[in-house]
């Protein structure tokens, strides 16, 4: 098939922006202030300004001002999700919301990759509480989106936390049902409603499933995709995502 020349245009910059970032990524650079000898893109300084998620909670990662015995917020206690607890190492803060940007809505992969190495490591001590998911789910992007981006950020880190982990992921598990309005500057309830009945999942669904984005919000892409699996068999569901919006 012909693609039109404008998508085409959007896909070949989408390849030259992620070859850029390859390249860059293995010039030893730190990818944010491009200080030499940088250890996995960044270099030690711009690794520990990473906004660490610290104190939050353990269902949905929200960001908590302080530790507090049993690290639920108020929104999980009032309204629990369909899933049991959420991973995400960092608040969605500078500099890692400008890495995932980057990636994300310009393709450079020379960005992402420190993030997602750095969250990869910590998956194993991050699971130490909890039972190993049967299968990984990245979000499901609309399929006009993807083409034009090039790529599903989502099914980029369900893949290397694959690797990681040995856990099998699987892309065609839950599918999206129309293409929705972006969702940036919604807020909860409105998202919510925007993503009423837009994921349909199959119903061999395996009993332990982690979802897998890059970054959760207000959540409610998260709880309606478990809601589904749930509704399809899952029973234990986690969400990991690289960061959580505070």
């Amino acid at each position: 098939m012909i693609m039109p020349a404008t998508l085409l245009s959007t896909s070949l910059q989408s390849l030259v922006n992620r070859a850029r970032g390859r390249l860059r990524y293995r010039g030893g650079l730190c990818v944010n202030c491009l200080a030499p000898n940088a250890t996995d893109g960044l270099c030690q300084g711009c690794r520990e300004d990473l906004p660490a998620n610290r104190w939050h909670c353990h269902t949905c990662a929200l960001p908590l001002p302080f530790a507090s015995a049993g690290q639920r917020c108020g929104e999980c206690l009032r309204n629990p999700p369909p899933f049991v607890r959420s991973i995400a190492p960092w608040r969605y803060q500078f500099p890692v919301d400008r890495m995932i940007s980057r990636y994300k809505y310009h393709g450079q992969t020379a960005f992402a990759r420190p993030l997602l190495r750095l969250f990869c490591a910590q998956l194993d001590e991050l699971m130490a509480d909890s039972p190993t998911p049967d299968v990984i789910i990245p979000a499901p992007m609309d399929g006009q989106r993807q083409r034009r981006r090039g790529f599903n950020q989502a099914e980029d880190i369900a893949r290397e936390a694959g690797r990681a982990t040995g856990v099998p992921v699987n892309t065609d598990l839950v599918l999206r049902t129309r293409a929705v309005n972006t969702q940036r500057g919604l807020s909860r309830r409105e998202r919510m409603a925007n993503l009423a009945g837009v994921f349909s999942a199959r119903t061999d669904i395996p009993a332990r499933v982690a979802i897998v984005d890059d970054v959760v919000t207000t959540g409610a892409t998260t709880r309606q995709l478990a809601r589904v699996l749930r509704e399809a068999g899952a029973q234990e569901i986690q969400v990991w995502a690289l960061a959580r919006t505070p």
